[in-house]
């Protein structure tokens, strides 16, 4: 029998999948570690923004990395509790802050280098992490009573509030300025996602990285 949903119907269906939605957890904190790891061999990289990066700044300096590991983990573990909630899982709070931050800086502490040993080790070890929120997340949604979930678990890209819309013309920009293989893989994100009905910021993100880092 042949399938007549539309191409927009079928990604709608995957993208609502729970295995997806850990994918795409896997996807967002392994860039995010490795960002960090960069960050830590580099000086720049980390997803997150200066005064939260100021601490894990001061735990490389003095040794003591007990405020950023406090602070962001606690952002850390109320994100997971709260995403099966509400519906939404804040990547700024729960990756960014506790992934990027929270995560390395207890790792850190406890003399665990082997994560941050080489690029692909931090892509790897981001991914092991995304995979255990991921299934965590899964596991309190169906322990939670009937009607207390709300519906599909759902990821905010770029900004967490209204402002997040005008920021796609302004990453396509950006990756125009960066390589032109960029740029265009922006203005296709955001078309295609424009056209399913997502955030176009989300769809340009998406597309820069994809195309920009097949032609680069």
């Amino acid at each position: 029998m042949e399938d007549k949903r539309s191409f927009g119907q079928k990604m709608d269906e995957f993208l609502l999948k729970d295995s997806t939605f850990i994918l795409l957890i896997m996807g967002a904190a392994a860039a995010i570690f490795a960002g960090t790891f960069m960050y830590l061999k580099f000086g720049t990289g980390a997803f997150n923004d200066i005064s939260i990066v100021a601490m894990l700044k001061e735990g490389i300096d003095t040794g003591d990395y007990a405020a950023a590991a406090a602070f962001a983990a606690g952002f850390l573990i109320a994100r997971i509790l709260e995403g099966p909630l509400v519906g939404l899982l804040d990547i700024g709070g729960s990756l960014q802050t506790g992934v990027g931050i929270g995560l390395p800086a207890l790792f850190l502490s406890m003399g665990w280098d082997l994560p941050f040993s080489n690029f692909f080790v931090a892509l790897l070890a981001g991914a092991v992490i995304g995979l255990v929120l991921g299934a965590v997340i899964m596991i309190i949604r169906k322990l939670m009573p009937e009607g207390v979930a709300v519906g599909g678990t759902s990821v905010m890209m770029g900004a967490g509030n209204a402002t997040g819309r005008y920021l796609a013309p302004l990453i396509v920009l950006a990756a125009a300025s960066y390589n032109v293989y960029a740029g265009l893989g922006a203005v296709i994100g955001a078309a295609a996602f424009y056209k399913w009905g997502k955030e176009m910021t989300g769809g340009a993100i998406l597309g820069a990285m994809i195309i920009g880092g097949i032609f680069i």
